[in-house]
C-alpha cells in the first residue's frame, strides 16, 4: 500500500508538472468586469496583449460589466479552474462589493485563487469644464451654497470611484447627488457633455481629456502628486485629509486552479510589469507598475476590505 501511495504521489507530481509545462495550449479569456472605455478595460487590454505574446496563445479580453464588477467576477468564480478563464481583479469587486451587497453570488476569499498584481493608478477629482469651481476649496464652497446642484457620476454602485466620492464627502462635509453608470466610459462621456459635474476617476480614463482642456482636475487622491500631473495638488494639500485612494489591478483565477498554473501566470505577469517597455506604456496612461505575488494580492485584498469596512460604516452606506 505504501508503495502504491508513493507511486501515485510521483504520478501526480509528474501530471502537475506536465500541466504547467503545456499550459496554455489554447486561447485564454481575461474577463474585464466593466464596460469598454474605462481604466479597468485599458489595464486589461494592455496586459492581455503582452500576455498573448509571452505565453504564445491568444489572451482574449471579454467585457462583462454590471453591478459594480460583480457580474464579471461571478462569471469567473463559476468557471472551470483550469487557468483558461481569468479575472482582471480590482479593489471594487474584491474588497468593496462584498461589503455593499447582501446577495453577492461569490465569496472573494473562497471562490478565487489570487494570481498576481500588475499595476496601480491614482484617482483624481475631475470636473466638467462648465463647473464653476477651479479648486477643491471652491468646489466645497459651491456645494455648500448650492445643495443638490452637483451630480457625481460613477462606474456603478460600489465601484471605486463611487466610494472615493463617498470618502470625499465624508471628509469634506458636503453632499453630491450620486449618478451610477454601467462603467467608467459612459460616466466620463456624460461628464464631458456636462450632464454630470463630478467624477472621481482613475487618471488614465480622463488624462487625454485633461490634456485637451475638456475636463479639469482639481486634485489627486494619492499620497504624493502624480508624475503625469506634477502641478496638481493632492487632496491633502488641497485641504481634504485622509482621503487617499489608489486603484490597483491584478489577476484572479477560479479557486482550485492548479498551483503550478498559478505560479506560471504569477511569474509571467510580474516579469511583464517590470519590463521597461511596459513601464513606459503605463506611464503614458498615468499608471504605474505594481508587480506583486499571489500572496501579495491576497494580503492587499484583506487590508482593503478592513479599510473600506470602516469608511462605509462612517459614511452610513447601507448594503443592498
Amino acid at each position: 500500500m505504501r508503495r502504491l501511495m508513493a507511486a501515485a504521489a510521483i504520478a501526480m507530481g509528474i501530471c502537475l508538472n506536465a500541466t504547467a509545462q503545456t499550459y496554455p495550449s489554447r486561447p485564454v479569456t481575461l474577463v474585464v468586469p466593466f464596460a469598454p472605455g474605462g481604466t479597468v478595460n485599458l489595464m486589461g487590454r494592455l496586459l492581455a496583449t503582452r500576455l498573448s505574446e509571452v505565453l504564445g496563445q491568444p489572451v482574449i479580453v471579454e467585457n462583462k460589466p454590471g453591478a459594480g464588477g460583480s457580474i464579471g467576477a461571478n462569471f469567473v468564480a463559476k468557471a472551470a479552474p483550469d487557468g483558461y478563464t481569468l479575472l482582471l481583479a480590482t479593489m471594487g469587486q474584491q474588497s468593496i462589493q462584498p461589503l455593499l451587497s447582501k446577495d453577492l453570488p461569490y465569496d472573494p476569499a473562497r471562490d478565487f485563487a489570487p494570481v498576481a498584481l500588475f499595476s496601480t493608478v491614482p484617482n483624481v477629482l475631475a470636473v466638467a469644464a462648465s463647473t464653476p469651481a477651479r479648486t477643491v476649496a471652491e468646489l466645497v464652497d459651491y456645494a455648500r451654497r448650492n445643495p443638490g446642484k452637483l451630480n457625481m457620476a460613477s462606474a456603478g454602485i460600489g465601484s471605486v470611484n463611487h466610494l472615493t466620492g463617498e470618502l470625499f464627502m465624508l471628509r469634506s462635509g458636503v453632499q453630491f447627488a450620486h449618478v451610477p453608470y454601467r462603467g467608467a466610459g459612459p460616466a466620463t462621456a456624460d461628464l464631458l457633455s456636462g450632464q454630470v459635474q463630478i467624477l472621481f476617476a482613475n487618471l488614465p480614463n480622463v488624462l487625454p481629456y485633461i490634456k485637451a482642456g475638456q475636463l479639469r482636475v482639481l486634485a489627486v487622491a494619492s499620497e504624493t502628486r502624480s508624475p503625469a500631473l506634477p502641478d496638481v495638488p493632492t487632496l491633502a494639500e488641497a485641504g481634504v485629509k485622509d482621503a487617499v485612494v489608489e486603484s490597483w489591478y491584478g489577476v484572479m483565477a477560479p479557486a482550485r486552479t492548479s498551483p503550478e498554473v498559478i505560479r506560471k501566470l504569477q511569474d509571467t505577469i510580474i516579469a511583464i510589469a517590470k519590463e521597461k517597455a511596459m513601464i513606459a506604456h503605463l506611464a503614458d496612461q498615468g499608471a504605474l507598475p505594481y508587480p506583486g505575488t499571489s500572496a501579495d494580492l491576497a494580503k492587499l485584498s484583506e487590508q482593503e476590505t478592513r479599510r473600506w469596512t470602516g469608511i462605509i460604516q462612517g459614511a452610513h452606506i447601507q448594503a443592498n
